[in-house]
């Protein structure tokens, strides 16, 4: 290339990617368990891009996904329903709850699940919770028709639920995964801009849950 070689600007795309970079949550997965509607798995890849969320796992038993990431961005399917987040987004599905478990266990994750009504070792309110004492998290969302499963409340260190005071006591899977991963990123971003360092991980505890009124 010689001087008078005009060099090559970078893509809009590329230019929001770096802008976009130091904001990004790490270490922070979103786990779907077993949807039945691909629009959902679509929706939640939308949330997760836009708040910031690093990757998405997908727990796939009929294998509706192709196992290639690459792949998965090529399905107009997921492409339409995420609004293109697909291709900005990791994700990576797998075959049963137990190997999602015993990959996040090796790679050191400390594992929530989401559920209105399900109990785990330990309980909380979404607005109670300090997501940044896990050095690794992964936040799971149970399927659209039977919630999570007891496999992978079992496995959990915390069950969540967002307070609920109307008289329908439950959210789509889109809406709850917006719902929680903004609360969760919230709280990470504000820890990454304040300390800007690796973080070593905390011992974990919550509030004692509080009671809301039900009727």
């Amino acid at each position: 290339m010689t001087d008078e070689t005009p060099k090559k600007g970078k893509s809009s795309a590329r230019k929001r990617a770096d802008a976009i970079k130091d904001y990004q949550c790490k270490n922070v997965i979103a786990v779907i368990e077993d949807p039945k509607i691909i629009v959902n798995i679509g929706t939640i890849i939308r949330n997760v891009n836009a708040l910031g969320v690093e990757k998405v796992y997908v727990i796939d038993p009929k294998k509706s996904l192709p196992d290639d990431w690459q792949e998965m961005r090529e399905r107009k399917a997921l492409s339409a329903t995420s609004v293109s987040a697909i291709k900005w987004s990791f994700v990576k599905r797998f075959d049963s709850t137990q190997d999602c478990i015993e990959h996040l266990k090796k790679n050191n994750f400390t594992s929530m699940v989401t559920s209105p009504h399900k109990k785990g070792k330990q309980n909380a309110i979404l607005d109670e919770v300090d997501y940044t004492k896990p050095a690794k998290l992964a936040i799971w969302f149970g399927s659209e028709s039977s919630g999570i499963t007891d496999e992978a409340v079992e496995n959990a260190e915390l069950c969540i639920s967002i307070p609920m005071f109307g008289m329908i006591e439950s959210l789509n899977l889109g809406t709850t995964s917006g719902i929680v991963l903004y609360e969760v990123t919230k709280q990470r971003r504000a820890y990454q801009r304040k300390y800007k360092k690796k973080n070593k991980g905390r011992p974990f505890e919550v509030e004692k849950e509080k009671t809301f009124p039900r009727y």
